[in-house]
């Protein structure tokens, strides 16, 4: 017995237009056809592009990661890319049948027109319709995407989200990115730009920011931030260990700050402890705002977890009376919970999530 649906008129929305039927081998067919489907996602960054083909399933079949020739301008950056995107479509078009490319990329984007309108890491990309001179090129669809959303979306399809429906992720990286996922997509705002998290001020009156404002989360809780603080300490000569550490060490970053913090070094824990606090008030904002059942801290700083998140937990009992209601407790098993949580899929996430913009 064939299966039967119904579909709405276009010209009365409210009214259901005659059954139409679908044997059974064809829709099993069409349904095997969306499992065996592959795309195509670009992690593009100022210094190194990775692209993969992966399949429906989420599994990486192959990966091309190669250097962003920023320098030689982006004609010659798209090329590489266009180049890499025909390299796997070509060798995994008989296995699979071919959904599209998905795109991120770090900047501003267009998302109506798919152009790039600022990008830091990419300073010729400006007001650049890059999708549409790759489409033109490969003759296939792409999907443009900023880079912290396509990482938010690859967490919530295959990594620490994959059970919740919807998230928030933060990632700590040079700066702090973030992306948010609502029931299994993007949430883009009304321009694209929803989602910049990382620019929510934490302290009113605080360090200047490059966006132009004053005491946003980047400036207390990224890796460039940790480093900076560390510096202020050690000018003041409250910092011996680390003073001693960065005149030993040219390549002094916020790591080394995070193995003195674990070697009990107070200087460094207080550095810490101040990115847990900021952590804190940003979580307690985006908690009391939206109730997400779940927030994911990524990014290289994400693996100062063990030095930063006792304060941060501390901080947003005493600053989300949401938190304090929904907080994992053993004894209340059956309560919905906030969970808040390190990212799992780490530099994939990226990968991960531009090719699920394009199987979706």
């Amino acid at each position: 017995m064939p299966d039967c649906y119904f579909t709405r008129s276009p010209d009365h929305p409210i009214l259901l237009q005659l059954p139409f039927c679908i044997h059974p081998l064809i829709l099993g067919t069409l349904m095997t056809d969306k499992e065996n489907q592959f795309a195509i996602g670009v992690d593009l960054g100022g210094t190194n592009m990775r692209i993969a083909a992966v399949d429906a399933s989420g599994k990486q079949l192959e990966l091309i990661t190669t250097s962003t020739e920023v320098k030689r301008g982006r004609d010659y950056v798209v090329a590489d890319i266009c180049d890499a995107i025909r390299a796997l479509r070509k060798k995994f078009n008989g296995q699979y049948a071919f959904a599209g490319t998905g795109i991120g990329v770090p900047g501003i984007i267009d998302m109506e027109t798919g152009t790039v309108l600022q990008s830091p890491n990419l300073p010729d990309w400006t007001n650049y319709p890059v999708r549409d001179e790759i489409q033109r090129r490969i003759g296939s669809q792409v999907i443009l995407d900023n880079d912290a959303n396509v990482a938010a979306l690859g967490e919530q399809w295959m990594g620490a989200a994959r059970d919740a429906d919807s998230m928030c992720m933060f990632t700590l990286g040079t700066g702090v990115g973030s992306g948010i996922v609502l029931y299994g997509k993007i949430w883009h705002g009304m321009t694209g730009m929803a989602g910049e998290c990382g620019h929510i001020t934490v302290y009113p009156d605080g360090v200047p920011c490059g966006c132009g404002s004053r005491g946003c989360v980047e400036q207390y809780a990224s890796a460039t931030a940790v480093k900076r603080m560390a510096i202020e300490a050690i000018a003041t000569g409250k910092a011996p260990e680390l003073a001693r550490a960065i005149s030993e060490n040219p390549e002094f970053s916020s790591k080394v700050v995070f193995q003195y913090a674990m070697e009990g070094d107070a200087a460094a824990k207080r550095i810490f402890a101040v990115v847990g606090c900021a952590l804190a008030v940003v979580l307690a904002d985006m908690i009391n705002a939206l109730n997400l059942p779940m927030y994911v801290i990524g990014g290289g700083l994400a693996s100062g977890w063990e030095a930063f998140a006792p304060t941060m937990f501390e901080e947003l009992r005493r600053r989300s009376y949401v938190y304090v209601a929904t907080a994992p407790d053993d004894r209340l098993p059956t309560r919905k919970r906030t969970l808040i949580t390190r990212a799992l899929l780490g530099s994939d996430a990226g990968l991960i999530g531009a090719a699920r913009l394009a199987l979706m």
